[in-house]
């Protein structure tokens, strides 16, 4: 998984300074102390990403896929009871930590290049998750959970899930989540909204993409399975209901993306020389799966083989892999790239990018004021008017949370001319925070080129935005764009005196070291007070309520 630069800067330093003095209040509360400083802790590390959805989704298998290992159990077994968190780290090691608090190191058991778990005697309900440190790359920009289904028999099973991603009674275990589906429910837009409400991304669908899951099984897993679900998932998207709990919904073949990332040259041989027997043979085998697993088969590969690449591809990436071969696939490498690209993982990839890593500073920001302010709600103390200031003028400083829940809404009709979205996106820190990635511009580009680009990017943007024929959530999201545009040539010019400007993607006042102590303004501090009408925060209201009002009126039967 590819994770670029991830804005601008470090959380802000008012952050910072406002999770500190809420510890500092909060000492002598150890509940509310301990989820404050986890808070902070976690702004330095790695966005944490769940895999959620219903038992059988295939959550294990596109997580392997993820990370290009099979270090996720996807059978029925007792860890995928358990919530299980997969970080980035030197050397493999599991670590079990017990609901009563104590963690314990289990032996690493390694089969096949990938990881066998389990949990050395412990019932799943004793269990409060399992924590896997593995060597891969992919885990590097991001940390990745595997949840228990939301709809499992087991009440249990599905309360784990719930209590892990809920915020009520401590900080959730995830910033942001890809939710597997393969048809979404009512209950399933129910849970995601829930989710939006206490993620860290203002109640958007910013922190959520949503997978049309086992995508190759559509259309009886024929050859065209994979554009079947492409239209299905074009169809989803365009409803209201997803669009206002996901920024994205994506169809990917888990099994088949997996195979892709783990293909073996024996494997490809095996294919390939089913792909140069007699045809008629191979396709009556291909009917079903029961037909290619017979033991009596007229094509050189052993059933056993053949009932290992079923259980590695699946039905339809077997009949994929042959027709490819068979079309000049030449090695084992071109084959897995293929069936990677097929599988709509790199598009996924590419989402979890652009959506999640790429802003993860500003996604953990937006999340930790919200941990403040739970904190503060659900158990005020005497001294809080200082914390409870300094959260409303962050809140209010920031503009990032407008620029991400326009990042979502982009992609939809009505919001920006198709002429203007990939620019805007841009602008917006879509592709990254620096001022050279937003300006379109290379990194080493001189202050000179970033300031002039800057100048004339506002002023064409300012005159799109003047045209009084364009709809109102146009002209709305283009104040937005012209908003970040402006922050990036604030940035340029360096500190001003004042309020601290909030820097393009940073979430509120700029990186630490920005300002001198005597610019900074202090906890509580009533001077430069912010304009609660700040243009962004407007705006973006704008645009979402004439999309509310264009659903509306697509409801509405013509009048006869």
């Amino acid at each position: 998984m590819t994770g670029g630069a991830a804005g601008t800067g470090a959380p802000p330093t008012g952050l910072r300074a406002l999770l500190d003095a809420a510890i500092e209040l909060y000492a002598e509360r150890p509940a509310e102390a301990d989820r404050l400083r986890a808070r902070r802790e976690r702004l330095d590390g790695p966005l944490r990403v769940a895999l959620v959805g219903r038992v059988k989704a295939g959550k294990s298998t596109l997580l392997n896929a993820l990370v290009g290992a099979r270090v996720a159990p996807t059978d029925a077994g007792e860890c995928t009871r358990v919530v299980t968190t997969y970080r980035h780290g030197a050397v493999p090691r599991v670590t079990r930590l017990d609901a009563d608090g104590t963690a314990r190191r289990l032996p690493v058991h390694r089969v096949a290049g990938g990881l066998e778990l389990d949990l050395a005697g412990a019932a799943p309900q004793e269990v409060d998750q399992l924590v896997v440190d593995w060597p891969a790359p992919d885990l590097e920009p991001v940390t990745l959970v595997d949840t228990p289904g939301t709809s499992s028999l087991s009440v249990d099973t599905s309360a784990r899930t719930h209590a892990f991603l809920d915020e009520e009674d401590r900080m959730p275990g995830a910033d942001a989540i890809v939710y597997l589906t393969r048809q979404l429910q009512p209950d399933d837009v129910s849970f995601l909204a829930a989710f939006q409400s206490r993620s860290g991304a203002g109640g958007s669908s910013a922190t959520t993409i949503t997978v049309l899951s086992r995508a190759d099984e559509i259309g009886s897993g024929r050859l065209d399975a994979l554009h079947a679900a492409d239209e299905v998932a074009h169809r989803m998207s365009g409803d209201p209901a997803v669009q206002a709990v996901s920024s994205a919904v994506l169809p990917v073949a888990g099994l088949l993306a997996l195979a892709g990332r783990t293909l073996r040259h024996g494997e490809f041989v095996a294919l390939r020389s089913l792909a140069h027997a007699p045809p008629a043979d191979v396709e009556s085998m291909l009917l079903s799966a029961d037909r290619f697993c017979r033991a009596q088969a007229p094509v050189p590969v052993s059933a056993t083989v053949r009932a290992a690449l079923l259980e590695r591809l699946g039905m339809f990436g077997v009949r994929l892999s042959i027709a490819l071969v068979r079309a000049g696939m030449p090695d084992a490498r071109a084959l897995a790239e293929e069936l990677v690209h097929r599988s709509g993982l790199a598009q996924l990839q590419a989402h979890i990018a652009e959506r999640f890593t790429e802003r993860s500073e500003l996604l953990t920001a937006e999340a930790a004021l919200r941990t403040v302010e739970a904190v503060l709600r659900a158990t005020p103390l005497p001294g809080d008017d200082a914390l409870w200031r300094e959260l409303e003028r962050l809140r209010l400083a920031a503009h990032a949370p407008v620029e991400l829940a326009l990042v979502a809404a982009s992609e939809e009709d009505g919001v920006l001319p198709a002429e203007l979205r990939t620019e805007a996106r841009r602008l917006l820190g879509a592709h990254g925070g620096s001022p050279a990635t937003r300006l379109g511009l290379v990194d080493h580009a001189s202050e000179q080129e970033l300031r002039s680009v800057a100048v004339e990017t506002i002023t064409r943007w300012q005159a799109r935005g003047a045209d009084p024929l364009a709809p109102r959530a146009t002209r709305d999201a283009i104040a937005v764009v012209v908003h970040s545009c402006e922050a990036v040539l604030a940035e340029l010019d360096g500190p001003r005196s004042g309020l601290p400007g909030a820097q393009p993607g940073a979430g509120g006042p700029g990186p630490e070291g920005d300002q001198t102590e005597g610019d900074q303004p202090r906890l509580g501090d009533e001077r430069d007070p912010v304009d609660p009408s700040a243009p962004g925060d407007q705006a973006l209201r704008h645009v979402h309520r004439e999309q509310r009002q264009h659903a509306r009126d697509q409801e509405r039967p013509a009048r006869p």
